[in-house]
């Protein structure tokens, strides 16, 4: 076996893998690559569930896993596949594992993996939370100058403003989050776009004020600045 597996990786050239892993290409001879690689049919048990998959004989596991994935919702990195009872890592390969067509591998949720990604996205969203917060008091202090005292503010204290709950918004979409988790994340990405439209019509109304003594929202962020 390990006599086949050096023959697979022949040459000197590098190919990062599913998982991050740097690791010997396959041999791309052209002879070797007029020969198409057969796919086969791998039967995926997942609970009391089975899924049958069709992939390259010479993917990886890692592959196999973001097939996976995609029918069963469990996300690759909370993956734990076995075949032949040992857990196979994602950068071994199928055919090299002995995985032929009409073969079977068990996979199961990683539980505590998924407990801590699931943690590490309620952190994350209650972080944006805490930053959305104090900006809201700024949004809700333009408005009272405005709206409330009719008076004019500096036009580039609302773009700023803009700017920094934008800039919330991409920390938002950038966090991966099931469940509820996930709604949360929607909320307050809900609630970042209406600060946001609020803004853009303070914006309108703020320019067909009369020039006046510009109100304490710069101050405001000044002082949060100056913390």
């Amino acid at each position: 076996m390990l006599r086949t597996t050096k023959s697979r990786f022949a040459g000197g050239c590098w190919e990062v893998r599913p998982g991050g892993m740097l690791v010997q290409k396959r041999n791309s001879d052209a002879n070797l690559n007029s020969i198409p690689v057969p796919k086969i049919r791998v039967r995926v048990r997942h609970g009391s569930s089975s899924h049958e998959v069709t992939v390259s004989s010479q993917a990886s596991f890692g592959e196999l896993k973001r097939i996976v994935a995609e029918r069963t919702g469990v996300k690759e990195q909370d993956q734990k596949v076995s075949f032949r009872e040992k857990e196979r890592d994602s950068n071994e390969f199928l055919d090299v594992c002995e995985v032929r067509d009409g073969s079977k591998v068990v996979m199961v949720e990683d539980a505590l993996r998924r407990l801590e990604s699931t943690d590490k996205a309620a952190k994350a969203i209650a972080a944006v939370r805490f930053e959305v917060d104090n900006l809201a008091k700024q949004v809700a202090s333009a408005e009272m100058e405005i709206v409330g005292k009719g008076r004019k503010v500096v036009e580039t204290d609302l773009l700023n403003l803009i700017e920094l709950l934008m800039t919330q918004l991409i920390n938002l979409d950038g966090i991966d989050a099931q469940g509820d988790v996930k709604l949360q994340r929607r909320m307050q990405v809900k609630r970042v776009q209406n600060y946001i439209e609020t803004l853009d019509v303070l914006k309108i109304r703020n320019s067909r004020q009369p020039a006046a003594a510009i109100g304490p929202v710069r101050r405001q962020q000044q002082e949060q600045g100056g913390r």
